[in-house]
């Protein structure tokens, strides 16, 4: 009796699990096949989201992470496989493009995007007028109201509104939203996210333009909210909150559980493993080769029919095997720095030998340097109309590394750009200068609009030339390959890059005069986590003295160096 009841329990246990795992799963995604022209870019994309789950989603540049979002989205339907949300299952995300918003307000974008908000509204506003005695129509209106009094819709605008000051973006409310720059209508598209009461939303660079305490914001909004979010990242202090890690690579996708620090440790594991696979491919192909080679042989020597046979069929076999080994693409391998200088000799000579290739920054590392001050600033006050700061010291001498810390509108820019010579600020105080012989390398958050109608090989060669420094055809090729630039990318108008082509060009521009000085404006935004870390490790040699702007705490425990907080007087 004993048995049969445990029995019974055991199996009432198992539907209740099974059940569970149905109830807790609002997506599951299968893509087996995306394509642009002869160029497969997804191929076994298989994964699934639970209720409430935050998944971060990495990748290499051109992966194909937005790609993944316009599926899953509905805004890109051209592809092979199956995407099954939950029924019922409300899903938001983030735009990439603003083509349709015609004359509305900040505010009424934000509400338009707002699941169930315009069709509520619609009913409140126009069936008082029309629905007369109708009971059907009388009854629509009166859940209207409660469903909008339930979504706490009567004091959205409100909340919007406040919302909006927190991400330093006041009184932009009732402004036009296609007045906004790019970094304010990302950040405008966050709020919208916010307030969405959605069950999943799908959220693409979210912290790029945050200065440090609206990201601290959103990450605390992220790990508290209820719905479930996928969100491509590669903020390391976003993706150190997340419940798991999705990573897309050759076409597949893999899984990892945990925050960063836990796919980190993964990463270096399965990473291993993927190496001994590649390395017994490389020894198959090695061996087929040899074996084609000896079939052939063995067929041109035998007499008899028989045999020749043999020998012919096992060549055709072999070479169907090798052609089918070669056509597959070479695995990209990445450890990261930490993790690969704990690896074993065996894994370690392999990890140098399969690494995936990464950008090559070409900073100097002259120690003969003097370490003479490059920027001073005494009792500085600096604004436009009125102050922005005041009381502001700097000693910055080569070799070595300040941070400028503050709210976004707080001065940064300003006291940056009254560095590099802009006459629009003005001191109201103190004094600030900058050696007149420094040569400074300048990173960008974005790209000067002199070059966006040029190919991505002219604009390099317009900005050597404007620089008056030498430039080649040979020279620009080496630079396309060494920040990772594909064969005909040079050929590409600088407007259609992707964010992250977009900043290694910055790189490019920054380092083209072997500067002995750097001004960072957020180095880190849009891109992947191999490039940030060969950032960080090149700037961890460099010689000269780096004055950065930065919201990646990871980037600026490794940076080090004096920080200035720059506030309102």
């Amino acid at each position: 009796m004993l048995t049969l009841y445990t029995t019974v329990l055991a199996i009432g246990c198992y539907f209740d699990l099974c059940y569970d795992m149905l109830v807790q799963m609002i997506a599951d995604i299968i893509i087996t096949e995306k394509s642009f022209g002869p160029k497969v870019l997804m191929s076994k994309i298989k994964f699934s989201i639970d209720d409430g789950e935050k998944v971060g989603v990495v990748g290499r540049n051109g992966v194909g992470k937005s790609t993944l979002f316009g599926i899953l989205s509905g805004t890109d339907k051209d592809f092979t496989g199956e995407i099954i949300f939950k029924r019922g299952v409300v899903v938001v995300s983030t735009a990439q493009e603003h083509h349709d918003v015609g004359d509305k307000t900040v505010l009424q974008y934000v509400l338009s995007g707002l699941p169930e908000y315009s069709e509520l509204s619609h009913i409140i506003e126009t069936y008082p007028e029309t629905m007369g005695e109708d009971m059907k129509l009388i009854n629509s209106y009166t859940q209207a109201l409660m469903r909008f009094d339930d979504k706490g819709f009567y004091q959205i605008e409100e909340k919007i509104e406040r919302e909006l000051d927190n991400f330093q973006l006041p009184g932009i409310a009732h402004r036009a939203f296609s007045t906004l720059s790019g970094g304010q209508k990302r950040l405008v598209e966050v709020v919208k996210i916010m307030h969405s009461d959605a069950d999943l939303a799908l959220v693409d660079e979210p912290t790029n333009h945050m200065d440090y305490i609206a990201k601290a914001q959103y990450i605390d909004w992220m790990k508290n909210t209820s719905e479930a979010m996928l969100v491509i990242t590669h903020d390391r202090d976003v993706l150190n909150e997340v419940d798991r890690i999705i990573e897309l690579k050759g076409g597949e996708c893999v899984s990892y559980k945990g925050n960063y620090d836990a796919y980190l440790k993964q990463n270096a594991v399965s990473t291993g493993a993927q190496m001994n696979d590649f390395e017994m491919v490389e020894k198959r192909i090695n061996n087929l080769k040899t074996k084609v080679i000896d079939y052939q042989r063995l067929k041109e020597k035998s007499r008899n029919p028989g045999t020749i046979q043999k020998f012919k069929r096992l060549e055709e076999n072999s070479r169907k095997e090798l052609a089918e080994l070669q056509a597959k693409e070479k695995p990209t391998f990445w450890i990261d720095k930490d993790s690969a200088a704990s690896l074993n000799y065996k894994v370690a000579v392999q990890y140098e030998k399969f690494k995936a290739k990464n950008i090559r920054m070409n900073l100097k590392n002259d120690e003969s340097r003097s370490k003479h001050v490059l920027i001073t600033a005494r009792d500085l006050s600096l604004g436009y109309d009125k102050p922005l700061f005041d009381g502001v010291n700097i000693d910055l001498r080569e070799g070595e590394a300040l941070e400028l810390r503050g709210r976004n509108g707080a001065g940064k820019t300003t006291l940056i750009k009254a560095l590099l010579g802009d006459k629009a600020p003005k001191v109201f105080d103190g004094s600030i200068s900058l050696d007149p012989h420094v040569r400074i390398g300048v990173y960008e958050q974005e790209v000067k609009p002199t070059y966006f109608d040029l190919t991505l090989e002219d604009a390099i060669e317009k900005m050597y030339l404007d620089r008056n420094l030498p430039i080649s055809i040979p020279k620009i090729r080496s630079l396309l390959s060494d920040y990772l630039f594909e064969e005909g990318d040079g050929k590409i108008p600088v407007s259609v890059l992707s964010g992250g082509q977009k900043a290694r060009f910055q790189l490019i521009t920054m380092l083209a005069n072997d500067p002995q000085l750097l001004i960072l404006d957020e180095p880190t935004n849009h891109l992947d986590l191999p490039s940030i870390e060969e950032i960080e490790t090149a700037l961890s040699k460099y010689s000269g003295a780096i004055l950065y702007v930065s919201h990646d705490g990871y980037f600026r425990t490794a940076m080090g160096g004096e920080v200035i907080i720059l506030g309102e007087k």
